[in-house]
């Protein structure tokens, strides 16, 4: 399988993982806000502090990203871009984000695709101070209670990435087991959930979330990305039994990489490692 040679070294716990309960639900995104503040809203109407969302067609206006690129120095495997700020009404095609904690306040994490107002199609990575909600839109959201993502050093690959951590309970109203996750670099990612569903005794389960990167990308439908940075959003996916009884993770993606490409489609099993990071939320079906 595909490596990438991380700046660190690798720690034991190749799976970052907090149980907790949530509890999926909808929401509006306001226009006029930052849209860190509009997220942090949404979830904190729900009784939640954080959790995943997922987005269709929106508006963002200003509007800053990165997008994946190689790294100048020995320091990453991989770095950002310098940013790009839009001009006009970027409307977003889809999208995928972590809300969580860094230094104390809340933040997010957030990849997606997109259309900026000259009819560039484009995505990466969104900022967080730089983003402001310029119509209203709605989001598909999983608050999760007992768990929450909080950016720390992570020595292996040298960059502040989300993990979760134990939380203390809100009250907020929750009606499933979940699992907050964090994926590290150089294993498959559907294998990996796969193992860990195996783990914890979990027959089915849905992904809701999911924000990273792989190291390039193979697709069931024959599409291949080469580049090996890319900046990845999970569109949908599921771990169930599949024809041969054994568990069987389906995940669909959209991303793109440090030259410009994009790609959609649903990720062949065994044959897609993580480049730096994969978080999402493991909800526990049955």
């Amino acid at each position: 399988m595909r490596s990438i040679k991380q700046p660190g070294a690798p720690v034991a716990e190749r799976i970052q993982w907090v149980e907790a309960r949530g509890r999926a639900f909808s929401f509006t995104l306001q226009a006029g806000l930052p849209l860190l503040e509009a997220a942090r809203r949404g979830f904190a109407a729900e009784g939640f502090a954080g959790g995943v969302l997922c987005f269709g067609r929106g508006a963002l206006r200003p509007f800053g990203y990165v997008m994946p690129a190689l790294s100048k120095t020995s320091e990453n495997a991989a770095f950002y871009s310098d940013t790009f700020r839009p001009s006009g009404v970027t409307r977003t095609r889809l999208g995928s984000m972590t809300l969580g904690m860094r230094d104390g306040a809340p933040f997010f994490h957030c990849h997606g695709l997109w259309t900026e107002a000259d009819g560039r199609a484009s995505g990466g990575h969104m900022l967080p101070d730089e983003t402001d909600v310029a119509e209203p839109f709605e989001v598909e959201a999983f608050g999760i209670d007992g768990a929450m993502f909080s950016a720390e050093l992570d020595p292996e690959t040298n960059f502040k990435l989300f993990g979760p951590v134990a939380a203390a309970r809100t009250g907020a109203r929750t009606t499933s087991r979940a699992f907050a996750l964090r994926l590290r670099p150089n294993q498959d990612f559907a294998g990996c959930l796969e193992d860990f569903c195996r783990a914890q005794g979990i027959a089915r389960g849905k992904i809701h979330g999911g924000v990273g990167s792989t190291i390039g990308a193979r697709f069931t439908h024959g599409g291949v990305t080469e580049p090996f940075a890319t900046e990845l959003a999970v569109t949908a996916g599921t771990i169930a039994a599949g024809p041969s009884g054994a568990l069987e993770a389906a995940l669909d993606v959209a991303l793109i990489d440090y030259t410009g490409g994009m790609a959609e489609g649903r990720l062949i099993r065994g044959d897609n490692p993580v480049l730096m990071t994969m978080e999402l939320v493991l909800e526990v079906l049955g």
